[in-house]
């Protein structure tokens, strides 16, 4: 396991990386709706190679910065997990999220370049008693 978070039901986080030709943060952030692994939203700085918003998924709004966000995408992960081929440093792909107030990362890439990793929510065990 190379990063393992406790994600309450609500809670928010994004994997961050940076685009392969043009350099700057794209993100694809995700929420737990009751254990449900749902990409919530994509945040895109431009329409380079490989991004964009597909009609009928999600609303695309202005960031205010030349970018967008596409809102309200909604989908569920399926079986809660995907797999990821973790980028190079210069991709730097990262799990990033909110502690309080506090914007938190762990780099995929700096634990796992070129390699495959599953991003996946998980149930936390029931605490176990032992019995004599």
């Amino acid at each position: 396991m190379l990063v393992d978070i406790a994600v309450l039901p609500g809670m928010r986080w994004c994997i961050e990386w940076n685009h392969s030709v043009q350099k700057f943060a794209v993100l694809d952030c995700y929420r737990n709706v009751a254990g449900v692994m749902q990409l919530e939203r994509s945040h895109q700085p431009d329409f380079a190679a490989g991004l964009g918003h597909t009609v009928g998924r999600g609303e695309q709004v202005s960031d205010g910065e030349g970018g967008y966000w596409i809102n309200e995408i909604d989908e569920p992960v399926v079986n809660n997990r995907y797999v990821l081929r973790v980028g190079a440093d210069a991709v730097n792909h990262r799990v990033v999220w909110l502690a309080g107030d506090h914007r938190r990362e762990v780099s995929l890439s700096d634990l796992a370049s070129g390699q495959r990793v599953t991003v996946q929510l998980i149930k936390p065990a029931p605490p176990s008693v032992n019995y004599k």
